[in-house]
């Protein structure tokens, strides 16, 4: 029989916000419990650090220059397939919540279900007539009231008024929902299910606020700290959050005190359990329904969240809290217990990966490769690469004017199976950071003669697969 698919994407979530990834004071027991039957990835990254390039990944086994979607706001291309799109008609496909891929309450690309969460993004639409979404409308029918004003005069439901709202109506609460409904109607099928939400993303506020005490929280020695000489990049973003005004979205406590960061990242931290909820109820519904033990089960996000690491906030970044990501991958006729995978995996690998799991062709085209080896210990991915880029022209307004000015250049970076990230700028410091000495990232060694020719031969990796995928990116002499 062929196998169930799951791809779960939470959103801007980091990898330590579970205990197989050292963190052992979260409460997160659904997704605790999912990575003791899951192969666990120790090292996985995602193809760019902002939702649409990502997602656009996630969904079709290319990288961002290649799929199109190089910032958000962009739609994907009708003839760029997706996942849905290279499984066969036996299979019954959904898509329920975050699409973020252009048109995102319309069903497309291969999905015969379709469960929609955003209407923010209704004037950007191509297609007339767009209704709201399947989410909004569910909360009206919940008794809520939109209280937002979107630029085509319309009213909606804005993040800040979706933080406001109880557990139960939470979006990954919804999407969970749609998911055990379909679950349960598709026993006698094949079928992939995409869960995508939004939750932990901004605004840092929600139901579970309460949830950690932002005195007792641990932070790491990067917590509230300037990246000295780093990228100019790195440290203009670094420079303007302790002033940033509050927006309600982005920064919602004061930043002119340590306080107001702990309080930010304890909240963002308390977010993650709105996931871990729903993690619970879509495992209940394929173990109720027995469908568990025939169900590839993949749970990753599309990018992580820096919470004052560095002295940022969001994404973007190349740093380890921002472009690695969790990744667990549940195979039950491969594995029942929790196996840890080393070396690296990229976001770009998942598509093929999950192909070759279900015993269905590669497309050629596919600029990942299927990484199934590493589950039966037949491929080693310290031998792996990770390639990770940065596509900044048309990117909202990230702050100040000298912020935008550095994120227009495009940039590119490298993180080796055996832990070093090389990032590669023409118009910016480059970075090299020893993973395996440095996880936090602090020392920049890319001006250290010592290791000269690491950085060529990584240049020499960068290169090569810039020629594979076809990117035309410049990057300096090294």
């Amino acid at each position: 029989m062929q196998p169930n698919i799951v791809i779960f994407i939470s959103d801007q979530q980091r990898t330590d916000t579970m205990a197989c990834y050292g963190n052992h004071w979260i409460q997160s027991p659904h997704m605790n419990a999912l990575s003791e039957r899951s192969f666990v990835f120790e090292n996985t990254y995602v193809t760019q650090a902002v939702c649409t390039p990502s997602r656009g990944s996630l969904m079709t086994g290319l990288y961002p220059h290649s799929h199109g979607c190089v910032v958000n706001n962009i739609e994907l291309r009708d003839e760029t397939k997706t996942i849905a799109e290279m499984l066969p008609d036996t299979y019954r496909k959904a898509h329920f919540g975050k699409w973020h891929l252009g048109n995102d309450a319309f069903c497309q690309h291969g999905f015969d279900e379709w469960a929609s969460v955003e209407d923010g993004r209704k004037p950007r639409y191509t297609k007339p007539n767009p209704p709201f979404s399947t989410y909004h409308q569910w909360l009206v029918e919940q008794g809520f009231e939109p209280q937002s004003t979107m630029a085509n005069g319309e009213k909606h439901f804005d993040p800040k008024q979706r933080a406001t709202l109880p557990p139960e109506c939470q979006m990954a609460a919804f999407v969970a929902n749609q998911s055990d409904r379909f679950i349960r109607e598709n026993t006698d099928q094949p079928w992939l299910l995409v869960f995508s939400t939004f939750e932990p993303h901004p605004p840092f506020t929600g139901p579970y606020d309460d949830l950690y005490n932002p005195d007792d929280l641990p932070v790491g020695p990067t917590f509230n700290k300037h990246p000295e000489d780093h990228s100019l990049f790195n440290r203009v973003r670094s420079d303007h959050f302790p002033v940033a005004p509050k927006d309600g979205n982005i920064v919602v406590e004061d930043l002119s005190t340590e306080a107001g960061w702990r309080k930010q990242r304890a909240q963002y931290f308390g977010n993650v359990k709105i996931i871990d909820d729903a993690v619970g109820k879509v495992v209940k519904a394929l173990e109720e329904t027995g469908q568990m033990e025939n169900t590839i089960f993949a749970f990753t996000s599309d990018h992580g969240e820096m919470a004052g690491d560095h002295r940022m906030w969001e994404k973007r970044a190349f740093y380890e809290e921002s472009a690695r990501v969790p990744f667990l991958l549940s195979v039950p006729w491969l594995n029942t217990e929790q196996k840890r995978i080393d070396g690296v995996f990229g976001h770009a690998d998942l598509v093929p990966t999950l192909l070759d799991l279900a015993d269905q062709p590669i497309p050629t085209e596919l600029e990942g490769q299927s990484l199934k080896g590493a589950l039966t210990d037949d491929l080693d991915l310290v031998e792996h690469n990770a390639f990770v880029e940065w596509n900044g022209l048309g990117d909202r307004n990230l702050g100040n004017p000298h912020i935008n000015l550095m994120t227009t250049l495009p940039r590119r970076c490298m993180v080796s199976g055996d832990h070093w990230k090389l990032t590669l700028c023409a118009g910016d410091q480059g970075e090299l950071f020893d993973l395996n000495t440095d996880p936090h990232e602090q020392n920049n060694l890319f001006d250290d003669p010592a290791h000269r020719d690491r950085i060529r031969e990584m240049a020499a990796h960068i290169r090569l697969w810039q020629h594979e995928t076809g990117d035309t990116v410049p990057l300096p002499a090294v």
